[in-house]
């Protein structure tokens, strides 16, 4: 099978499905009672994706922090 890459601009969105394997059936549940329903009205898709998003802007936090501790100890 022959596979195309494409490039994408940052502003194209690329929507895609999402499966998961191997996560107990018992934290998904715990997290559609105490997250999705009460923060998300019940979208499991919105408190996923916020979830991502606040992974990446936290881990981007902690590379920024690193990186100037670097800095400073170099200097």
């Amino acid at each position: 099978m022959n596979r195309k890459t494409t490039v994408l601009s940052a502003k194209d969105e690329l929507l895609l499905d999402l499966t998961l394997h191997n996560l107990p059936a018992s934290m998904l549940s715990e997290f559609t009672q105490k997250i999705v329903k009460t923060y998300y009205r019940g979208s499991l898709n919105a408190a996923i994706q916020d979830l991502m998003q606040k992974a990446l802007a936290e881990e981007d936090t902690v590379l920024s922090h690193i990186t100037n501790i670097r800095q400073r100890v170099e200097a």
